[in-house]
């Protein structure tokens, strides 16, 4: 049941993630992506405390990716042996995550996240795969006269989105060749909470006194985390993957509820017989508690450096990126948003693409608009805002029953600004109005350019929304003559005036037949 279950969340997160076509249903993009949220978390907390770290096993696609890696290791790496626990290391990664987010900057999250990671590696490596595979059945189609297949372009994965997405697989695939669960068990900060939460589950593997040592549990748990000679399973490590119990011939080891046992009562029990001290060995989870306290509190003075750093990294008003309507402003965005780059994945107009250090350390690979290449925010559109999982992009909560938002039809996230220099009306003398056409709000408009019978655009700021509609259909080169220059904090704009609508005669107009 737990293969078929975590085989089912990663099709279906897979899916989500590589649909480049747009074809999984609606309920499925705004649902799925909700799992790796905030909010889930709470969820899988109380899971973990009742059922250890289920979230792990069966729910969180990059645990299932490393596991379908590691299938492909030779048998003789798949022999484990139990390793003692970085702890140290482990509390310490989850401590300067915490920190970080305090002082309101993911760049560690963006790291470490396994969900965001997972989706940089499905946008940027395994969607651009589907998609060269469909462009190759489309060629095999047309020759024999097939049109099921349409050829579709790559606009959005960089060179540094690719990069850094494929490191990431690679070192994290050598883990779970080599090692099995490491990443989950070391560095993953959401592993380290949940192991923190799951020390003593409800529902655990318990080993009973029936067991004969022989090791085949230990060489089968990928988590590391069972020492077949002292009959201990290291529950804050074990991810649930049930491989111990198929292996066990003498099941000898089973997963049941169990009632926590009272390590006083135990303790006390050994010092009266002169073993030890009461209070020796009962601050394990004390031990844990007080090394990620410290980590912590030693961090502080270091955070506060690196905000200060990227607070004056980039001058804003000359390079700010332009963040999707309904992301409130430049801060809230760059807080909230871990680029796990779902929205990428199904933005229809393709314009939102990953950022690379143009915008500063604290926004690498965060999406931003760009409309040189490809076309414009859609005036109605409000998908990105739909899957964000982390509400680094709020959801417009005034939509009618078609889906549509007056809120975000009004959201100015930039303004156009033009470049009377660089406009061909100006220098080959020849009338254009490409950027007025293109406008949904009416806030750019032809005006009379001098006594040469032209009209030169004129933008309207209070009217414009930054859509970007002028700037994609504007056709100068290099640099265009209108472009949008984004809001670091989203305004509202006026609403266009509605045109007058006049009662016309049809029979008394002649239409030249």
């Amino acid at each position: 049941m737990r293969l078929a279950l975590a085989l089912l969340f990663f099709a279906v997160m897979t899916w989500v993630f590589v649909d480049f076509a747009g074809k999984s249903p609606e309920w499925m993009r705004h649902a799925i992506p909700h799992i790796g949220s905030y909010a889930a978390i709470v969820v899988w907390a109380v899971l973990a405390l009742l059922f250890g770290r289920v979230f792990c096993s069966f729910i969180c696609p990059f645990g299932i990716l490393q596991d379908v890696i590691g299938r492909f290791a030779p048998k003789k790496w798949r022999k484990h042996h139990y390793s003692k626990p970085y702890n140290w290391l482990r509390y310490s990664l989850l401590a300067i995550c915490a920190v970080f987010l305090i002082f309101g900057i993911a760049t560690p999250l963006l790291a470490l996240d396994p969900y965001s990671n997972f989706g940089r590696i499905a946008v940027n490596i395994f969607r651009p795969l589907v998609m060269e595979g469909n462009n190759g059945l489309n060629w095999i189609a047309l020759k024999f006269n097939n049109y099921d297949f349409y050829h579709v372009t790559i606009y959005t994965v960089t060179t540094l989105s690719f990069l850094s997405a494929f490191i990431v697989f690679l070192l994290v695939g050598t883990m779970a060749l080599l090692r099995g669960r490491l990443f989950c068990n070391t560095i993953c900060p959401v592993g380290s909470l949940l192991g923190l939460i799951s020390k003593v589950p409800l529902f655990r593997i318990v080993i009973d006194e029936s067991c004969t040592k022989c090791g085949l549990c230990e060489k089968a748990c990928k988590a590391e985390c069972i020492d077949s000679k002292a009959q201990t399973v290291d529950y804050s490590r074990c991810v649930s993957c049930f491989n111990c119990l198929s292996k066990c011939k003498k099941q000898s080891i089973q997963y049941k509820w169990a009632i926590p046992p009272n390590p006083l009562k135990g303790e006390l029990k050994n010092s009266l017989s002169g073993n030890k001290s009461p209070l020796e060995g009962v601050g394990g989870s004390r031990r844990s508690f007080l090394q990620t306290s410290v980590a912590m509190a030693a961090t502080v003075p270091f955070i506060q450096g690196c905000v200060k750093a990227v607070a004056t990294e980039i001058d804003t008003t000359k390079l700010t990126p332009i963040t999707p309507p309904g992301s409130v402003s430049l801060q809230h965005f760059k807080e909230k948003c871990t680029a796990c780059h779902l929205c990428i994945t199904h933005c229809p107009q393709q314009i939102l693409k990953p950022a690379g250090f143009e915008f500063g350390i604290n926004y690498a690979f965060k999406p931003h608009l760009t409309f040189y290449e490809m076309a414009f925010c859609n005036y109605n559109c409000t998908v990105c805002a739909d899957v964000c999982p982390f509400h680094a992009i709020v959801p417009f909560q005034d939509k009618d029953e078609a889906g549509i938002s007056k809120e975000k039809q009004m959201t100015q996230i930039g303004i156009a600004q033009f470049d009377k220099s660089r406009c061909v009306v100006v220098t080959d003398s020849t009338s254009c109005g490409a950027c007025s056409e293109h406008c949904p709000v009416q806030a750019v408009r032809m005006e009379p350019y001098g006594d040469s019978g032209l009209t030169l655009p004129h933008v309207y700021d209070e009217l414009c929304i930054g859509c970007g509609g002028c700037e994609s259909i504007c056709p100068v080169r290099p640099i265009k003559a209108i472009n949008i220059m984004a809001n670091e904090v989203h305004q509202k704009a006026h609403a266009p005036q509605e045109e007058e609508v006049k009662d016309v005669d049809a029979g008394s107009l002649d239409f030249g037949f």
